[in-house]
C-alpha cells in the first residue's frame, strides 16, 4: 500500500513527529511504501519524491514575509496546490494527516479530497473544538471547555492562545471558519489515542458519528522491559516543565513532602518553579538508556497534569517497567490508569490531595507491591507499534475498497 503522511514538521521535534516518523519505519519494514508532505525545514529527516514541501514559516523572524502569516496560518493556498501535485506524482492509496494547523491548514483536505484519495486523520490533541488546543486555561490555570460549551469569544477574552489578544484573534477566526464550512466533515476516518477525546469529539459535532475509532497509543515494549530494576525511593516525573503539566503541584507537593525525593526529568518554560527545593533533582531532558534507568528505578511515577491529558506514554511505559502511577481522576490519564490496581487517581487535585495519594500508595506495602505486579500484567494490554500498525492497516483497507 502507498502511504502519504502528513505533517508540519518533518523531523522529531514534538509528539506528533515520533508518532509519526516511527510508525511510517515500521510501515515500510513491512512493505508499505510512505511519502512525507509538510513544511521545509533544513532539519527535515524525511520527504517525498516530488521535492515539494510548503514555505518555512519562522514566526520569530523580523523579515517583510511575516505580515502575510496572519493569512497563511488561516488557509494556504500553496499547501493545498502542493499537496495535489505530490498526490499526482506519488499517487498514494491512502492520505494519513496529523499535526496541520497553522503551518499547513486544513486546507490541504480541500486538496486531497479533489484528488478522491481516502483521508485519515490521528487527532493528538484537542484542535478542532478548542482555538488553544488544550481545553485549559492558561491564565487561571485549570481545565476549560467554555468553547466546546458555548462562544468562542472566551478564547480572545481569556488570550488563550499564548497570552495573545492578536494570536487569540486568529485562533478563532481559523476555528470558525472551517467549523462554518464543515472542512472536517471530510475526512474519513478519525483515530483517537483516547476514548476521552473520541467522546468529546462526539459531543462537540455530530458529523464526527460513524467516523471515530480510538486506539491507545503504541510504546516499544521491548526496550520498556523491566530487566535490572534496583527500586529506588524516590518519585519521578517526566515530561515538560510547564503549568499545564502540574509543574506548581510538583513543587508544592514536594514541599509538603521533604521526606520524599523527587526526580523530574524535562525541561520547559516553568523550571524554574522547581529550583531550590531541596528535595526536587533535575535531571534535565533524558532520552535512551539515562531516562529508561530514571523510570525503572522510581517507586512511582507522578503525572499531576492540570489539564486533560489524551494518552500520556509516561503511563504506557511506567506500566511496562512495572512502575505504579499517581495521576489525575481526569482525561485520558484516568482511562490508562486502574484506580488501585495499576496505580492510584488523585481525586482531590490540589497539593494536598496529591501528597496524600502518594503516601497512600508508597507507605501501604501490601497495596504497593499489588500494583507493582499488576501494572507488570497490564504490559499485556499495551499495544505494540505491530499491532498497533496491524489495526492501522485493517482501517486504511476498509477506507480503500469503500
Amino acid at each position: 500500500m502507498k502511504i502519504l503522511m502528513v505533517n508540519k514538521f518533518l523531523y522529531p521535534r514534538g509528539g506528533s513527529e515520533s508518532y509519526m516518523l516511527y510508525l511510517a519505519e515500521h510501515l515500510k519494514k513491512s512493505g508499505h511504501q510512505v511519502e512525507f508532505f509538510g513544511m521545509y525545514d533544513e532539519s527535515n529527516t524525511v520527504g517525498n519524491s516530488a521535492g515539494l514541501y510548503t514555505q518555512n514559516m519562522d514566526f520569530h523572524s523580523k523579515g517583510l514575509g511575516r505580515f502575510l502569516y496572519p493569512f497563511k496560518i488561516i488557509y494556504s493556498f500553496e499547501a493545498k496546490k502542493k499537496i495535489m501535485q505530490v498526490i499526482d506524482t506519488f499517487k498514494p492509496d491512502i492520505v494519513h494527516m496529523n499535526n496541520i494547523n497553522f503551518q499547513l491548514t486544513p486546507s490541504i483536505i480541500y486538496g486531497i479530497k479533489k484528488k478522491g484519495i481516502p483521508l485519515v486523520q490521528t487527532v493528538h490533541d484537542y484542535q478542532m473544538i478548542c482555538p488553544n488546543h488544550l481545553l485549559y486555561n492558561f491564565s487561571k490555570n485549570t481545565p476549560c471547555e467554555k468553547c466546546v460549551e458555548g462562544s468562542h469569544i472566551n478564547c480572545i477574552k481569556n488570550k488563550c492562545i499564548h497570552g495573545s489578544a492578536v494570536k487569540s484573534i486568529l485562533g478563532v477566526i481559523e476555528a470558525k471558519f472551517y467549523s462554518w464550512l464543515k472542512t472536517y466533515k471530510k475526512v474519513d476516518l478519525f483515530v483517537c489515542p483516547s476514548n476521552f477525546l473520541e467522546n468529546k469529539l462526539l459531543w462537540a459535532k455530530g458529523y464526527y458519528k460513524g467516523k471515530t475509532k480510538t486506539i491507545h497509543n503504541f510504546i516499544d515494549k521491548e526496550k520498556f522491559t523491566n530487566t535490572d530494576k534496583k527500586e529506588d525511593s524516590y518519585i519521578v516525573f517526566v515530561g515538560r516543565l510547564s503549568k499545564e503539566k502540574g509543574i506548581e503541584y510538583i513543587a508544592q507537593t514536594a514541599k509538603l513532602l521533604p521526606e520524599y525525593r523527587f526526580s523530574v526529568a524535562g525541561s520547559g518554560p516553568d523550571e524554574g518553579m522547581l529550583r531550590d527545593i531541596p528535595n526536587i533533582s533535575l535531571e534535565g531532558f533524558l532520552t535512551g538508556d539515562r531516562l529508561l534507568e530514571l523510570m525503572e528505578n522510581a517507586k512511582v511515577l507522578l503525572l499531576p497534569s492540570v489539564c486533560y491529558e489524551n494518552c500520556p506514554l509516561s503511563i504506557l511505559e511506567a506500566h511496562c517497567l512495572g512502575v505504579p502511577v499517581v495521576t489525575m481522576n481526569s482525561g485520558g490519564m484516568a482511562e490508562l490508569v486502574k484506580d488501585g490496581v495499576t496505580g492510584t487517581l488523585v481525586t482531590n487535585p490540589t497539593p494536598q490531595g496529591i501528597a496524600l495519594k502518594l503516601k497512600e500508595t508508597i507507605e501501604n506495602e501490601e497495596y504497593y507491591n499489588n500494583l507493582k505486579e499488576n501494572c507488570k500484567n497490564e504490559k499485556d494490554n499495551i499495544l505494540s507499534v505491530e499491532t498497533y500498525c496491524d489495526i492501522l492497516i485493517g482501517e486504511y483497507e476498509k477506507l480503500v475498497a469503500r
